[in-house]
Order: structure tokens, then C-alpha cells, then sequence
């Protein structure tokens, strides 16, 4: 599985990105939440994007964890080490990373851990405004957050 991220939302960040499994691949937008935090890298992805990757209904790969969430334990189901992960703007691209990946019954869109938003070299510059750059952009270039699709 590869994924594309482009752009970034905030209040949470949001980065257009592409999704692959084999010849499998989905077009998202992915949140960055400072909240995400995360032992490993990691993508929480939604049952939809996990059923277009055909990671869903859970393969022999998956298990399933409980995970604690600002609203209480959750229930998702873990790939370990199943994606990587490029951030990919007009002008620039990130590294790719190898994440873990999260399925939820609950999210709508994808999430980044704050350890991959660390491996993928992205500052934030403001939440509330939501600009942010790659560590390599120079201090004075800021990129907007994407809606969402």
C-alpha cells in the first residue's frame, strides 16, 4: 500500500493523498491531529478507504486492538507495517514512510499519528490557521491546509 498525501487541513492538517494496495488506489484526504499519538507511524483509515484497498472486511493480516480515543476505547483493526506514506505537493515531496495501519468504524477520513507527521518532516506553523511547511522549506514558506473532499 502506498499513500500520496498532498495537502494538509487543520483544526486538524489535511493532505491530498494517494492511497495504494498492489494495484489498489484511492485518492484522500488525510488529517493530521496533534492528539494522534502513536507508539509506531501511523494511518487510521476508514472502512471505506480500508474496503477500495481491500483491507476490508479484515484480511488474515489484520487484528483487532483496542485503542483509547478522546471519546473513549475503540475497537480498529491493526496491519502492522502494511503502507507507506509520501506527502506530495505542487512543488515538493516528503520521503516515504512504512506505517501501521489503523482500520475505525467510526473515522470518515484518514488521520496521521503525530510520530508519522514527525517521519513525513512536517512543522506546523499554526493549528488554527492551519499553515504549515516541510522541515527542508525555508522558514518563510507556508502551505495551506486542503479541505475537505
Amino acid at each position: 500500500m502506498s499513500v500520496r498525501v498532498g495537502r494538509i487541513k487543520y483544526g486538524s492538517f489535511a493532505y491530498v493523498g494517494r492511497i495504494r494496495v498492489g494495484n489498489k488506489a484511492v485518492e484522500e484526504v488525510a488529517l493530521l491531529n496533534s492528539g494522534f499519538e502513536a507508539p509506531t507511524p501511523q494511518l487510521l483509515i476508514p472502512i471505506s478507504t480500508a474496503r477500495a484497498l481491500g483491507l476490508w472486511p479484515p484480511t488474515e493480516d489484520a487484528r483487532e486492538v483496542r485503542v483509547d480515543t478522546a471519546g473513549g476505547p475503540l475497537n480498529v483493526w491493526f496491519y502492522p507495517r502494511a503502507a507507506t506514506v509520501k506527502v506530495v505537493t505542487g512543488d515538493a515531496e516528503s520521503r516515504e514512510v512504512l506505517v501501521d495501519v489503523l482500520v475505525s468504524p467510526l473515522a470518515d477520513e484518514p488521520l496521521i499519528s503525530d510520530l508519522l507527521a514527525d517521519e513525513l518532516e512536517i512543522i506546523v506553523e499554526s493549528f488554527g490557521k492551519g499553515l504549515w511547511r516541510f522541515r527542508s522549506d525555508p522558514p518563510g514558506k507556508l502551505r495551506p491546509s486542503e479541505g475537505k473532499r
